[in-house]
């Protein structure tokens, strides 16, 4: 028998939803987990997703992806591409697999909670593949990198980091508990598929693929691109939903959620992303600063989304812009000071030629990250070889990013950056530290959902992390010799130093 065209079914049986004779649809579609706002059944049979696709297809497309991936990497795997690699874009590699791949198998289930619990018949279908798509990416992140393993036991982090109490791994996890693992159908749908996917990780991959070519990476490149398709068709599982809500006066709510995601996505972009485009990625390789990328590719166009959609801006917006000239600049200067505390060689990435590029990128860079905190440490180490850096202990976290609050060095009024100022707030008799007001404002919304966890920083102070010193924080992280970070450059980078200090003698 002839096939139907897709045209002829999909949306019969897309939309095709049953009514409920032996229990109410409450019971079939509890609000815990469906989130739909007291929104029956029949307001979202309006739901109308615009990437459509059947199981036949999705299946022949995901066999193709896979074949050529894994092809790739077969045909490249004696090349030992990693072993001439710049210590940069290792580091990157290991950065992001240790942050992202068992993280990408956990979002399967959050996407099986929108396939059970969305009420509309296109939502659960697209979230079953975004399931599939999920577990797929977490399987394929953890497979990529255990051929290096052999090479350094940091790359064993794609899979140990998620178990561990390691300061970045809690971090990452307070953000994807909150806005994926502790959300219902609704809440996982804007806030992951459509601010953080949409917004953030989509092009981040995009990015990634671009960034691996750039650096001769192709197997990792092909790995990127293959995931990036994945993102941007389950990515729009959000945009219908939201509209959904808009129309039916529940804009507020919807704003909300997607304002919450929005700011904590861009911690951690700040954090890992940051870092990565404007002090690992070797000098001759960057295309755009990391200010450039997250204006043109990530706020402008999400801007533009927003707007159209029917949402506004998030009230902090121009807060967040002016962030990029500071927040992970002081991400980087700590993961580098701090560098036993990750699972990465940390690059400090400020030769000359570097600096001057950052200067040019961010004007007052040098009178203030460069003046007040990279000089001060070139002197020192030259002085003194390159002694230790790491504080005794921890510093203050902030309580809901779960990363260290920053300012930039020598700001003042006139000068790009912000202080470094905490934003305090008693919550029944605890004091909490926050690193901007957006953060406090989030803990505001639900103080129930935040006011139980403990920092790192909370943790060593109640005792928690035994011995209080540097050893007892390092294996409270899980983290041995061997794989603990180093300079990823062993400290050459000072040999231009001690030549122009040399000279002026």
């Amino acid at each position: 028998m002839a096939l139907l065209d897709r045209a002829d079914w999909y949306d019969i049986a897309r939309d095709t939803n049953w009514t409920p004779k032996y229990v109410s649809e409450d019971a079939l579609f509890p609000e815990e987990q469906s989130g739909a706002l007291g929104l029956p059944l029949e307001v979202w049979e309006n739901y109308d997703e615009p990437y459509k696709v059947t199981y036949r297809e999705y299946v022949r497309t995901q066999r193709e992806k896979d074949a050529g991936v894994y092809s790739v990497k077969a045909a490249l795997q004696r090349a030992n591409f990693l072993d001439q690699a710049e210590p940069g874009w290792v580091s990157i590699l290991k950065l992001h697999y240790g942050a992202f791949a068992t993280l990408e198998a956990m979002a399967s289930s959050a996407e099986s909670r929108m396939a059970r619990f969305g009420k509309a018949g296109g939502m659960r279908n697209m979230a079953t593949f975004g399931s599939l798509d999920e577990n797929r990416h977490g399987q394929i992140q953890l497979y990529f990198p255990h051929e290096h393993v052999h090479r350094s036991r940091q790359f064993d982090w794609a899979t140990k980091s998620m178990h561990t109490n390691e300061w970045a791994v809690v971090a990452a996890r307070h953000l994807f508990d909150d806005i994926m693992a502790g959300r219902d159908a609704v809440g996982v749908a804007l806030m992951l598929t459509f601010a953080f996917e949409t917004g953030f990780s989509n092009l981040q991959f995009l990015g990634l693929a671009a960034d691996a070519a750039q650096a001769g990476d192709i197997s990792f490149s092909n790995l990127a691109s293959s995931i990036q398709t994945d993102e941007a068709r389950h990515a729009q599982i959000g945009g219908p939903a939201v509209k959904i809500l808009i129309e039916n006066g529940k804009k507020d709510e919807a704003q909300r959620l997607v304002d919450i995601a929005i700011w904590r996505a861009w911690t951690l972009f700040a954090t890992v992303t940051g870092p990565s485009m404007d002090y690992y990625t070797p000098l001759d390789r960057r295309e755009k600063s990391f200010k450039e990328f997250m204006q043109e590719w990530v706020f402008g166009q999400f801007e533009r989304t927003l707007l159209d959609i029917g949402l506004e801006r998030p009230w902090y917006w121009d807060t967040m812009l002016a962030d990029l000239d500071t927040r992970h600049h002081g991400m980087h200067a700590g993961i580098w000071t701090f560098h036993k505390s990750v699972w990465w060689d940390v690059p400090p990435g400020i030769s000359r030629a570097e600096r001057a590029w950052l200067e040019e990128k961010y004007p007052g860079w040098e009178e203030t990250w460069g003046a007040h905190f990279w000089d001060p440490i070139i002197a020192r180490f030259l002085k003194d070889g390159p002694v230790e850096t790491v504080l005794p202990s921890m510093v203050q976290l902030c309580n809901m990013a779960q990363v260290p609050i920053t300012g930039t060095p020598g700001w003042a009024p006139g000068k790009t950056g912000r202080p470094l100022q905490d934003f305090p707030l008693e919550h029944e008799g605890r004091l909490y530290h926050f690193g901007s007001a957006v953060d406090r404002w989030i803990f505001q919304q639900n103080p129930d959902r935040y006011k139980d966890h403990l920092s790192v920083a909370d943790r060593m102070v109640a005792g928690m992390i035994q011995p209080p010193t540097l050893e007892g924080l390092l294996d409270y992280f899980s983290l041995k010799e061997g794989e603990w970070g180093e300079d990823a450059l062993s400290h050459s980078w000072l040999e231009e130093y001690r030549q122009e200090q040399a000279q002026a003698a």
